[in-house]
């Protein structure tokens, strides 16, 4: 296969990798053995070392038996970043669990569905969480819920400073095994008695079931093996070819959540391999951020466009506080070319678009970090990746160079399939290749523009329009701060285009003038057909618009009229 991306690899990339054979766990084991001093989690002012957060996912792995978690069955695991979703997700695998993710802002209907449709039996979550556990462990479908409190592993004074007391105090202390109840400390405490777990996952074992967003329909769980974990890690690892390991090496900083594929992979299981600090907190908020990087002196930010941009508008970053930002990988939607300009000016770092999706572990493509870069594309494949552009109607036949068409990917990252899911796993992996449902286009050289979703790509008055080209245009806008372009059922046109458009503050504008404006640079099939102002919209927790959300509003007021 023609790779025409590997001359545009930095020297030190290879294209090629080794990855060894043993569980996604032994990342944690080596950096404890390599570094069991440096501090691998820093969580408001609370440090742990990698001795100690190796000690604590030991524990939770041989208590898991006194709950009776056997090899292969499922653990939901429902936290926000703090040392104990860590402890938890390497614990679980050093049990030979099978780790849920659960985003702890689903509604209890979305939980519900995920833990019946995974066959979790035990959920590790906070006391807050009662609504959406609380009817699973009656009925029967949940038989242990650990609980732990955020604040639980913050130092002293921040859990007063910040308001994270405990809220554990009235939750009983369960047996060692039974239904019931289970504080986190007291589950660690019992593993500290209880002798090893027996035998080690094989790295072709399943470690992970996440979820996919559920932006098109309900979520199917791909499948992720301990090997699929690793290759992806290890790619990223060197990709940022000049991380530094231990003691006066990198620090992370580890908002972006992780219980997402994303943060998962290019944050947490990053750092952990490398040996580097993380430094956590459990959500973004903007000025905690800048103040936290500032103090830690964060060198590495995987984050998401959404994240960068509210940094830009921070008054802190203006200061200053940004400055030890060396690199970024920006993942998980487009990034804009205004919010990586502004960001790199009040970073003085690096600041490059990768892509990737749940059924790959995620990462498939992404920009040298410090080499070519171009801007609007997802950069080129990662080592041992293979990526082709094939015709969208059947996915058999390549396009030619500058083409639009589905990107098909192939690599050592790619699921083994979705849980429980036999038609869908067909339709998506076809002959050893992943489609990814996304329209894009490859240039001479193997870069990659992603264009749309095939399912959100525009059919109107028989022209494809690409609703991202659209928002690019809108953003550039003076008065927007952001918009998103959908397409609407319409009986003359196939679909009409609608642009949501939020003003920045204190700015005036039309919907006249933004369509003089879009006229200076689309077509005129492309320009939308009606714009809406609004104060929000609706997005998941990594920034993502739910374009799904906007169409199913606007179909349910034409039933209405």
């Amino acid at each position: 296969m023609n790779k025409p991306w590997l001359s545009h690899y930095e020297p030190q990339v290879p294209p090629n990798l080794k990855y060894p054979n043993q569980p996604l766990n032994r990342f944690l084991e080596e950096s404890a053995e390599k570094y069991p001093e440096h501090t691998a989690v820093v969580f408001f002012d609370a440090k742990i070392t990698f001795a100690a957060l190796n000690r604590m996912a030991d524990n939770l792995s041989r208590a898991l038996p006194g709950l009776d978690v056997k090899p292969g069955d499922r653990v939901a695991i429902m936290l926000p970043n703090c040392p104990q979703m860590v402890t938890s997700y390497y614990g679980v695998l050093k049990a030979r669990g099978i780790i849920v993710q659960i985003n702890p802002l689903l509604s209890a209907s979305e939980v519900d569905f995920i833990v019946r449709d995974s066959g979790a039996n035990t959920i590790i979550c906070l006391p807050r969480y009662e609504n959406v556990f609380a009817p699973l462990l009656k009925e029967g479908v949940l038989k242990h819920v650990v609980l732990t409190d955020v604040g639980d592993y913050a130092s002293p004074l921040y859990r007063v400073l910040i308001g994270l007391e405990s809220r554990l105090q009235r939750v009983p202390t369960g047996p060692k095994k039974g239904p019931g109840l289970y504080k986190f400390d007291d589950i660690l405490a019992a593993g500290a008695l209880a002798p090893a777990a027996e035998g080690k996952a094989a790295s072709g074992d399943t470690a992970l079931i996440q979820y996919t967003g559920g932006t098109t329909g309900s979520p199917k769980g791909a499948i992720l093996s301990h090997s699929n974990l690793i290759a992806n890690t290890l790619m990223c690892k060197a990709w940022l070819h000049d991380i530094k390991s231990g003691p006066g090496g990198d620090i992370f900083m580890g908002v972006t959540p992780f219980f997402h594929v994303y943060g998962m992979t290019v944050v947490m299981n990053l750092a952990i391999c490398a040996g580097c600090t993380l430094v956590l907190l459990p959500r973004f908020m903007v000025d905690r951020v800048a103040e936290t990087i500032k103090k830690y002196r964060c060198t590495i930010f995987p984050g998401v466009e959404l994240m960068y941009n509210a940094l830009n508008h921070s008054p802190k970053s203006a200061r200053g506080y940004l400055s030890s930002i060396r690199a970024c990988i920006s993942g998980a939607g487009p990034l804009y070319l205004a919010v990586q300009e502004k960001f790199e000016s009040l970073t003085h770092g690096r600041v490059v678009e990768g892509f990737g999706l749940t059924e790959a572990s995620p990462v498939t493509h992404c920009n040298p970090i410090f080499g070519e870069r171009r801007t609007g594309t997802v950069g080129v494949p990662m080592p041992d990746t293979e990526a082709r552009i094939v015709d969208p109607e059947k996915g058999e036949k390549d396009m030619p160079v500058g083409e639009t068409g589905e990107l098909i990917v192939k690599g050592p990252q790619v699921m083994k399939g979705y849980w429980n899911k036999p038609e869908a796993t067909r339709e998506m992996l076809r002959n050893g290749w992943l489609y990814t449902g996304d329209l894009a286009v490859m240039d001479k050289d193997g870069y990659f523009r992603i264009m749309e979703r095939k399912k959100d790509m525009i059919k109107s008055r028989g022209e494809n329009v690409f609703p991202r080209s659209i928002e690019e245009v809108l953003r550039k806008h003076p008065h927007v701060a952001d918009a998103i372009v959908v397409g609407l059922p319409d009986e003359a046109m196939g679909e009409k285009i609608k642009a949501y458009v939020i003003l920045r503050q204190g700015s005036v504008c039309s919907a006249e003038e933004l369509a003089a404006f879009c006229r200076q640079s689309l077509a005129k099939f492309e320009i939308p057909h009606e714009f809406e102002f609004r104060e929000a919209l609706p997005k998941n927790i990594i920034g993502k618009i739910l374009r799904r959300l906007l169409r199913e509003e606007e179909l349910k007021k034409k039933e209405a009229k």
